[in-house]
């Protein structure tokens, strides 16, 4: 069902208001401000700083966007109290998330062998995806030592293992020291973080990214495996699906729209930082304009690496198919 631009006085046709909890994503912005509308749905907006912990069973939201990872294992379990659709609200390469001191000599993947790697949780998607590239380079989760904590004192203190501890191999920081704090005293080497601490990118921060071209990696990366890996997925209630088996499909529509309208305006509205222009056409010419195409059948072969690399690293029994994970929209 297709989105469209409707007047604020238009009310929807069907009656029917959906809850839904997201990250405060730019490309939310012509929903978030009413410039784009269902004509099928109310789409009510809750743009959120954390996840919710539980979104099955959090009474705020019928929808949101929930953690790829914790998806698959809620699946891998036989939990079948969210419904996975195959719309990747955050995707991301991973290269650029791995940090280090800026006095470091390190510069490659393959330096991380054995090395001591703080990470802010064990099971996240991203982070999972992250020790995925490692893989590649042939480091396995034996072939170095991690801890898991918080990466500032601004974090909260939390468990962050969540069962899949194993001692004197991947272990919580101990007394949770944030884990910047370990980086710049030598007692880390590197840290997995999905977003970069604040005054990470001040000259007087005193740390940088491993890789020094991160870009080039991701570039080769993706023409390897042909996609960027997808971190985040939209969830639904079942009770909703089952109600209105059309709005995951509709949902995922309106969402792409909202963010067709938002690069279109970046495009022309790109004096926002100095060089967001030169961004947008470098992306253009490395990346396909299919790159964060959303639906199973063009993200079937991500998917299924991803369920490959939740097995590899032990954080379920057995490899799921893409099917299994996304059985409604199959």
């Amino acid at each position: 069902m297709p989105a469209c631009n409707i007047p604020d006085t238009l009310e929807t046709i069907l009656g029917i208001t959906l809850k839904l909890a997201v990250r405060d994503w730019d490309y939310i912005v012509p929903l978030a401000l009413g410039d784009l509308r269902s004509p099928d749905f109310d789409l009510q907006i809750d743009r959120v700083g954390t996840l919710p912990g539980n979104l099955a069973n959090d009474p705020r939201y019928d929808a949101g966007e929930t953690s790829f990872s914790a998806y698959s294992l809620a699946r891998a379990s036989g939990d079948e109290s969210l419904v996975g659709v195959p719309h990747f609200l955050m995707r991301a390469f991973r290269h650029r998330c791995i940090i280090t001191a800026a006095d470091s000599g390190l510069t490659s993947i393959e330096q991380l062998a054995g090395k001591r790697i703080g990470l802010t949780g064990w099971r996240d998607s991203g982070n999972t995806w992250t020790r995925a590239i490692l893989r590649r380079a042939g480091i396995g989760i034996d072939d170095a030592e991690w801890l898991v904590g918080r990466l500032t004192d601004q974090h909260e203190i939390t468990d962050r293992l969540n069962g899949f501890g194993r001692p004197g191999r991947i272990d919580a920081v101990p007394n949770e020291r944030p884990m910047v704090e370990l980086l710049a005293s030598g007692e880390l080497d590197a840290i997995f973080t999905p977003f970069m601490p604040p005054g990470f990118f001040a000259p007087s921060s005193g740390m940088r990214q491993l890789l020094p071209n991160c870009r080039d990696a991701e570039v080769s990366y993706f023409k390897e495996v042909g996609y960027v890996p997808g971190i985040h997925i939209l969830g639904i209630k079942p009770g909703v699906v089952r109600e209105h088996p059309w709005l995951p499909q509709a949902l995922s529509e309106l969402l792409d729209e909202s963010a067709r309208i938002w690069l279109q305006k970046r495009e022309k509205y790109a004096d926002t930082t100095p060089w967001i222009i030169d961004e947008l056409r470098q992306t253009s010419q490395d990346l396909p304009a299919t790159w964060n195409r959303n639906g199973f059948a063009e993200n079937e072969a991500m998917i299924l690496d991803f369920a490959a690399e939740l097995h590899a690293q032990q954080l379920t029994p057995r490899r799921l198919s893409p099917s299994e994970l996304f059985p409604h929209a199959v």
